[in-house]
């Protein structure tokens, strides 16, 4: 339907103005006005950052989708990881029009006002890979992050023979993420491999974070033996690189070597795994989080309703306090299935 205009024409040219400056100042994605154009409902979309590899790969797979789908999507934005930038962006999607929003909050606590806005103008929001603590959603579209924490711990604990230490690149503690995967990690090693001793390093989602600890760590432990980390997508390079300019890059199999488990299946932990590099990652599928928060934009933007329970795509919607989950399938990659095509980081380009 055409967007309908509720100030006055006095001020209209003004309106337009602000919004574009507000755009420009909130650095707007390139990507211009990537949908049909046509009668359908508005959608506003936000990626979150442009610092890692998995969420540039969501945000290729958003494009396509949009393309191939014909959804009429306003110019895409970036918030780069600062909720400061998510919230003058939403502004600017609730100004030229946005019958529903797509966003990944990297603080799911102080978006909480910013929903309850959007929720009062009854523009319902979709919220990708990460649960918002308060403010109403329609939907989150994401993977149960606490099954990523236990999958690495069982993993790692199965290779470790049950002792040794292990480095856990922890995310950001204010999102959920973060904290159901350190959750999950530090329940399961306490319960199933005591003698496993896990040095949590807080790392706010950041490489270089994550590598300064990782080198203060070796120099006091240099029998480390295992690592976690947390996202792929921004730890893989810098632990890598580290790990190598101190020789201890020593492939799978070879006496020495580290074993690492991830979580994020991009392209290169792939690549990773088939050198022997790391050991294992949990899948969190980029290709699922595109496609179904913009089936559920639309269907949000045409007043659908869903109810908890099994859905048709293998996956699960549960019930939150402020609203419902879609909670898509996430399979443990390894050297065993790391050639399955199916898998969305066989299908990606580096």
């Amino acid at each position: 339907m055409k967007l309908t205009r509720t100030r006055s024409t006095a001020t209209a040219a003004t309106a337009v103005l602000a919004v574009l400056a507000l755009a420009t100042a909130c650095n707007r994605g390139s990507a211009g006005s990537v949908g049909s154009g046509s009668d359908k409902p508005a959608i506003g979309i936000d990626v979150p950052r442009a610092d890692s590899d998995f969420w540039n790969s969501y945000a290729q797979y958003l494009k396509k989708d949009v393309h191939a789908d014909g959804i009429n999507a306003l110019p895409m934005s970036d918030s780069q990881n600062d909720v400061t930038h998510l919230v003058a962006n939403v502004q600017v999607f609730r100004n030229t029009g946005a019958k529903a929003i797509v966003m990944a909050p990297q603080d799911t606590g102080a978006i909480a006002s910013t929903l309850q806005e959007l929720s009062t103008a009854k523009i319902p929001v979709i919220s990708v890979d990460t649960r918002p603590d308060k403010g109403d959603v329609y939907m989150v579209v994401r993977a149960d992050n606490r099954a990523y924490g236990t999958k690495a711990c069982e993993f790692l604990g199965k290779q470790l023979g049950g002792e040794g230490k292990v480095a856990e690149f922890e995310g950001a503690l204010d999102s959920i993420n973060g904290r159901d995967r350190s959750e999950a990690f530090a329940a399961c090693m306490k319960e199933k491999f005591p003698k496993i001793k896990v040095f949590e390093l807080p790392t706010d989602w950041k490489g270089d974070v994550a590598s300064a600890k990782l080198q203060s760590l070796l120099a006091q432990n240099p029998d480390l033996n295992g690592i976690y980390m947390q996202a792929g997508g921004v730890f893989l390079q810098p632990t890598l690189a580290l790990l190598q300019q101190k020789g201890l890059l020593k492939p799978a199999g070879q006496k020495g070597h580290i074993t690492i488990v991830s979580n994020d299946g991009i392209p290169q932990e792939f690549d990773a795994i088939r050198k022997g590099q790391i050991d294992a990652t949990v899948s969190q599928p980029a290709d699922l989080y595109a496609k179904y928060a913009l089936y559920y934009a639309e269907a949000a933007a045409e007043g659908k309703t869903f109810e908890p329970g099994p859905t048709d795509h293998d996956s699960t919607i549960i019930k939150l306090p402020n609203g419902l989950e879609d909670q898509l399938p996430a399979p443990l990659v390894t050297k065993k299935n790391v050639e399955d095509k199916s898998l969305w980081g066989n299908n990606v380009a580096q």
